[in-house]
């Protein structure tokens, strides 16, 4: 992948990459800061486009965002003016799924990731690590084959990181994704 930087010249991110990842396995990508490990989980997403090459799943050329594939950035990205659960069940409400599902679902997922109790509450009344957790949930609860991670635990103190990886692990663990997770 090349990118034109601002100064006019060309910045390759990524090269002669091929990259085969079974079901249900948990890829990490580790490396330096500005290696092209985001790029390539934004190429992956479709938020970003291939200079050269191509990206498959499962038999299908990637060439844009998609419900098959769900992002967790490191940033938070929850919805402020939405509950727990309206964050959680957004993409359910956008795929039509009916009430009573989307509410079970929300329920599971928030269980899952250890914020039961916590459906009523806004982003600002949460730490950041339950803002990931919710996060989480609301990816999973899209039902995405592929669950992309962006650092998703690198604003977090060293013990709540710790905690976040464990659970994450667990949910991997009880459920049939793949994770395609990026650190440093």
């Amino acid at each position: 992948m090349e990118f034109l930087t601002r100064h006019g010249t060309n910045l390759i991110a990524i090269d002669d990459l091929s990259l085969d990842i079974a079901d249900r396995e948990f890829i990490s990508i580790v490396g330096p800061s500005g290696c092209g490990k985001s790029t390539l989980l934004r190429v992956v997403a479709g938020l970003v486009r291939p200079s050269a090459g191509e990206v498959w799943l499962n038999g299908r050329r990637i060439e844009g965002p998609g419900a098959d594939r769900g992002m967790v950035f490191q940033s938070y990205t929850l919805f402020h003016w939405l509950t727990v659960q309206g964050n959680v069940e957004f993409g359910l409400r956008i795929k039509k799924v009916p009430v009573a599902q989307r509410r079970e679902l929300v329920r599971a997922y928030l269980e899952m990731v250890g914020l039961k109790g916590f459906e009523h509450h806004y982003p600002k009344e949460l730490s950041g690590g339950m803002m990931q957790r919710v996060a989480i949930a609301r990816a999973l609860a899209n039902d995405p084959e592929v669950l992309l991670m962006d650092e998703p635990f690198g604003a977090l103190d060293a013990q709540t990181r710790t905690i976040m990886q464990e659970l994450l692990v667990n949910v991997w663990q009880r459920t049939p994704k793949t994770i395609l997770f990026v650190t440093h």
